[in-house]
C-alpha cells in the first residue's frame, strides 16, 4: 500500500515547502496538505516534482471552517460563496493534479436543520464530483468525531453511506479515517467493512492521543487486513501527532509495515 506523509501534521519543525523533501527523505510515497492555497501552485507543483512525490489528496477550500464556522459545503446562503471556492480549487488542482480532493462537510450552521444542510452538501458534492472529474480528480468526504469536533455533520460510517447514496455519483467516494472512528468507539474493521468498494482514501493516526501506530490501542494489524480484503488500493495517509522534536523520530511504525509488505 501507497503511504502519504500529511505535511499539516508531519514535519512542522520545517517550512511547508521544505517538508515535502522531509517526506521522500523518509521513503514516504507522496504527501497530503490540508489547505495548500497559502502557498502558490506553480511552487507547489514545482517542489513536488524536484522530491519526486505525488500529492496524494488536498482539502477544498473551507471559509470559516477553521475559526470554528460552519464552512461551506452545507450551508444554503453560501453557495455563492462555494461555488466561487469550487473554481479556485479547479484552478489550483489542474496545477498540483491530487489524486483526489477532500470537501469536509463542516459543521451544522445555527438555525439550519440538518436535513437541510445535509441535502445541501449532496448537492455541492455533486457538483464538485462533475467538475473535478472532468480532470481525473476524484471526490472524497469524510467523517469526524464528535467529541473532538462537536457539530461535525458527518460523524460515522452510517452516515457516509448515506451521503454517498444521496450522492450518487461515480466520482464520489468515501475518505475514511481510522483515528476519527477508534476515537468515538466504532471499530475501524467494521467500518472498513461497511463501506468496502466506495472508499476512496484513508487517514490514521493511533487512538487514544491521535499519535503515531503503536502509541495506542488500534491494532492496524487488522485494519491492513481488512484494507486488503475489501481490496482497497489507494493511499494509506498519515496523519497523526508525532509529537516534540523531529517527525522522524516517530517513524518506527514505517519499518514494521514495510517489512509486512515485502514478506
Amino acid at each position: 500500500m501507497k503511504l502519504s506523509a500529511n505535511l499539516t501534521m508531519l514535519f512542522t519543525e520545517r517550512p511547508l515547502l521544505e517538508r515535502i523533501v522531509a517526506a521522500a527523505a523518509a521513503d514516504f510515497d507522496g504527501v497530503e496538505i490540508q489547505f495548500p492555497y497559502e502557498v502558490p501552485a506553480l511552487r507547489l507543483k514545482d517542489e513536488l516534482e524536484r522530491a519526486g512525490l505525488p500529492l496524494a489528496l488536498m482539502n477544498f477550500p473551507g471559509g470559516d471552517f477553521l475559526e470554528g464556522g460552519p464552512g461551506l459545503a452545507a450551508v444554503p446562503q453560501r453557495q455563492d460563496a462555494f461555488d466561487k471556492a469550487l473554481q479556485e480549487a479547479l484552478t489550483y488542482a489542474a496545477m498540483v493534479r491530487p489524486s483526489v480532493i477532500n470537501v469536509l462537510p463542516g459543521r451544522l450552521a445555527e438555525g439550519l436543520a440538518r436535513e437541510q444542510a445535509l441535502d445541501t452538501l449532496a448537492g455541492n458534492i455533486r457538483k464538485a464530483a462533475e467538475a473535478f472529474g472532468l480532470l481525473g480528480i476524484g471526490v472524497v468526504s469524510e467523517a469526524i468525531n464528535p467529541l473532538d469536533m462537536p457539530g461535525f455533520l458527518v460523524n460515522t460510517p452510517q452516515h457516509l453511506q448515506s451521503l454517498l447514496a444521496a450522492v450518487d455519483h461515480g466520482n464520489f467516494q468515501a475518505q475514511l479515517d481510522i483515528y476519527h472512528m477508534a476515537r468515538q468507539g466504532i471499530d475501524p474493521v467494521a467500518a472498513i467493512d461497511m463501506l468496502a468498494g466506495r472508499i476512496g482514501h484513508v487517514q490514521f493516526a493511533d487512538c487514544p492521543g491521535r499519535g503515531a501506530p503503536g502509541s495506542g490501542g488500534i491494532d492496524f494489524g487488522s485494519v491492513r487486513e481488512a484494507l486488503e480484503k475489501a481490496a482497497y488500493r489507494g493511499w494509506l495517509g498519515a496523519e497523526y501527532r508525532p509529537g516534540e522534536g523531529d517527525t522522524r523520530a516517530s517513524l518506527d511504525w514505517m519499518t514494521v509495515w514495510r517489512s509486512v509488505d515485502q514478506g
